[in-house]
């Protein structure tokens, strides 16, 4: 009866984590590692053919992305996880898969001109309409036993529609072990979602620390919304736009709740009937489930308040769907909020429209999730110069702002609270899905609160019946963050010729068509001698 680490241990992505008890091997999540945790995405630490099952905490791709890899690389099991984790899942792997083909495709478009080999995408559609034949889902509070001497049982855990903390009983011959799988654990006092209930027993507990060195600002100043709302007043009112990196499904039905209100209690004066753009082709398929049948999973109020999806009716809002829409946005020079995924801004279309916002001093930024170390969310709130987006060296002049008090992870005092409620203490609560300095900071605080707690290598084994590690795992180098002083003197100076070129462009912007194609073929060539 053993625990293996495969994922998210000393860092925050790409949560995946194995059981083995009577001859069989069961994963707990399979989700992409992005940012500084991006290793090699294509290969699984395992063989997919001896995974029997998997179980699925929520729907968002750093826990679930790498599932029609899986099924692609020979997986034949089941897939466990809740009604509506199932139903997100549908939409979000597939939107994943299309996000992989179309990467391929623009590898391979540059590629080819530079003699390249054909680049494969990670996984296509049609494996992720193959890993979804797989999906089985229950309700909270259901108890399967998915094999012999294996039951699971979901618990929500308050972070994004259908997610759970995993309760697995595991027993062999005439020994039992519990261990509880967090998930991701959600901030409390969301709107919409509930918040996250809490587990009384464990023998073991993996537990998610992305916020366990700190609180969120919410803490000393709850009128996050008022702040939200001034920053869009503030932008607008200069002309600007607000682009607001964002999870498609979750994050940004709340921040339509928030806006909604703010347009209710006529908080923006500068452009009071501002047009909101939500740019996501899920996000069509989001407005069904978020209508739909939500008994077991919102409360009665929340329930009502989606009802016929109101949430998705404001005056001002507009969804795009099509690429052509989303280029649209960028055309049109009438101030606009724009929602747009992805969270971390390190794919998706939200890429676009930081290549053509970030350069513009008064347009604003605006985080509101966890910015992993290594993506270029988090580069630009380290406060970055400048970016490489498309090819192209972006200046960042806008406005960067970082919204803490948003995030739908629990901080530290939730993630507090959440342990806290296990009675008596487990046997060892191992600590994961967090930088590696944070995994090691709340670990301490565990144990400086009476518990047996470490933060859990790569590869890291542990016997669950004799509860000692029978393999000590490695720890991974990560990718280096860039450091936004750093750079030497004649790099910065290089830096600043970019950005005063960029606005030499905008200068040259409606010149005659000769004059301009002689300037691009100019830079062209200076380029093509300095790409290297």
């Amino acid at each position: 009866m053993k625990l293996t680490f495969f994922g998210a241990a000393k860092a925050v992505t790409g949560s995946c984590h194995c059981v083995e008890c009577g001859g069989k091997k069961i994963l707990v999540d399979c989700g992409l590692q992005q940012g500084r945790d991006e290793r090699d995405n294509r290969e699984l630490d395992f063989n997919a053919g001896y995974i029997d099952d998997v179980i699925v905490t929520h729907a968002h791709i750093d826990h679930s992305g790498r599932i029609p890899l899986l099924v692609k690389q020979g997986f034949t099991g089941n897939i466990y996880c809740t009604r509506l984790t199932g139903e997100l899942l549908s939409i979000m792997l597939r939107d994943s898969a299309h996000i992989q083909e179309s990467d391929a495709q623009w590898q391979n478009q540059k590629g080819k001109r530079a003699g390249k080999e054909l680049v494969e995408p990670l996984y296509t559609v049609a494996d992720a309409e193959a890993a979804l034949s797989h999906v089985v889902t229950c309700e909270y509070g259901d108890v399967l036993e998915i094999e012999p001497g294996v039951k699971v049982r979901f618990t929500d855990a308050g972070h994004l529609l259908g997610s759970s903390s995993a309760e697995v009983w595991l027993t062999e011959g005439d020994e039992t072990r519990k261990i509880v799988f967090s998930g991701d654990i959600g901030n409390r006092d969301q709107p919409i979602i509930r918040d996250p209930q809490y587990i009384r027993e464990a023998d073991y507990v993996l537990t998610e620390s992305t916020y366990g060195d700190r609180n969120h600002d919410m803490e000393e100043d709850p009128e996050y919304t008022e702040r939200l709302a001034a920053i869009i007043d503030e932008t607008l009112g200069q002309g600007g736009n607000v682009v607001i990196p964002s999870f498609a499904v979750g994050r940004t039905q709340e921040l339509l709740y928030f806006i909604r209100e703010m347009k209710e209690q006529h908080m923006v004066k500068s452009v009071p009937n501002f047009p909101v753009y939500v740019d996501s082709p899920l996000a069509g398929e989001a407005t069904k489930i978020f209508s739909g049948d939500l008994h077991g999973y919102l409360d009665e109020e929340a329930i009502e308040a989606l009802r016929g999806g109101a949430l998705f009716r404001f005056p001002g809002l507009n969804i795009t769907e099509t690429s052509e829409e989303s280029k649209n946005l960028n055309l049109d020079q009438t101030p606009k909020v724009i929602i747009s995924a992805s969270g971390m801004c390190d794919a998706g279309r939200i890429r676009h429209h930081l290549k053509h916002n970030l350069w513009r001093k008064e347009c604003a930024v605006v985080f509101v999730g966890y910015q992993g170390e290594g993506t270029l969310g988090r580069r630009l709130l380290d406060g970055v110069k400048s970016v490489k987006l498309f090819g192209e060296e972006i200046a960042v002049k806008a406005r960067i702002v970082n919204f803490h008090g948003l995030s739908s992870h629990a901080d530290r005092d939730g993630l507090l609270r959440w342990i806290g409620a296990f009675e008596p203490k487990p046997k060892e609560v191992f600590v994961v899905h967090g930088d590696k300095d944070v995994t090691e900071i709340y670990a301490q605080t565990l144990r400086e609160r009476g518990f047996s707690a470490h933060s859990a290598n790569y590869e890291e084994v542990y016997d669950l019946l004799t509860g000692r590690i029978v393999a000590p795992g490695i720890v991974l180098e990560s990718k280096p963050v860039y450091v936004a002083d750093s750079a030497s003197p004649a790099y910065r100076r290089l830096e600043e010729t970019g950005r005063r070129l960029m606005e030499v462009i905008a200068h040259n912007r409606g010149g005659a068509n000769k004059d301009l194609a002689k300037f691009a073929d100019q830079l062209r060539a200076l380029i093509d001698k300095w790409d290297r």
